[in-house]
């Protein structure tokens, strides 16, 4: 089981010092949101003093104009596909400098007076349209679901049925599903059948407790059980740890290793 820390999230401070409160801890990887505005250089440096892995990091631009084009409509919206496939291509160069295997991206929101047939078939024909740059760079990019009850209200893809009907019509072994057990739990649950049924369309996962979004043990899934249910399916991916810890971070960590039988 390989455990990554987001570092946006567990710890506070400059990045190259969370990536050492990372290491200090014990566990493998980390990962972060947005990479636009980080020092690189610093991030590279910290990494490879480490010797950690940076998991996964978020489609993202440095480009201020193609931010601008993308808002938060990248993939349901297609006048925004050409800045979209941009940043994904951007992207991939940073995931390729600091050896990250996986790119985040989101859908953006719901379109007012679109039907949801179209802004999931824009999902698709944006995510076809960056799945030969993902395939030849050895990159895997995963779309995640959001809940829409707590954190992103508004946001479209909520189900990760869905989810898994865009991926299977990209049809590209470099497009998977970023399934998160926070936000699924608040929206499906039946959380164990609904990973392993689906496990090979899953390229990474994220994990807090419900309610509150804090490490586990704080809330009322058993990961214990979750997490072993997704070993022995045989996935060799990273489950990213992005919570808010209700107390020391470290010592949440602590918490997480020992409940999933790592401490």
């Amino acid at each position: 089981m390989k455990l990554s820390v987001c570092i946006c999230m567990v710890f506070g401070g400059e990045f190259p010092d969370r990536i050492r409160k990372v290491a200090d801890s014990g566990l493998p990887a980390f990962e972060f949101w947005g990479w636009s505005g980080q020092d690189l250089d610093a991030i590279e440096a910290a990494k490879n003093e480490t010797g950690l892995e940076l998991a996964a990091l978020c489609v993202d631009s440095s480009d201020p104009e193609v931010k601008k084009a993308m808002g938060k409509g990248s993939l349901v919206h297609p006048d925004a596909r050409e800045a979209y496939v941009a940043a994904a291509r951007e992207t991939i160069q940073v995931a390729q400098r600091l050896g990250a295997p996986t790119i985040i991206t989101t859908t953006g929101n719901e379109r007012e007076g679109v039907s949801r047939e179209d802004q999931h078939q824009s999902i698709v024909d944006g995510l076809k349209a960056i799945a030969a740059d993902a395939e030849a760079a050895g990159v895997t990019f995963v779309l995640e679901p959001l809940n829409t009850l707590v954190n992103h209200a508004g946001y479209y893809l909520w189900s990760c049925h869905q989810g898994f009907d865009i991926c299977r019509a990209v049809g590209s072994p470099s497009v998977r599903l970023l399934y998160d057990i926070y936000h699924q739990q608040i929206m499906e649950g039946n959380l164990i059948q609904n990973i392993t049924e689906n496990i090979d369309l899953i390229g990474h996962f994220h994990s807090a407790d419900v309610p509150g979004r804090h490490e586990y043990g704080s809330g009322e899934i058993n990961y214990a059980n979750v997490l072993a249910a997704i070993d022995d399916a045989d996935y060799d991916g990273y489950i990213g740890l992005e919570y808010s810890p209700t107390g020391d971070a470290a010592e949440s960590l602590e918490q997480v290793k020992r409940i999933v039988g790592l401490g």
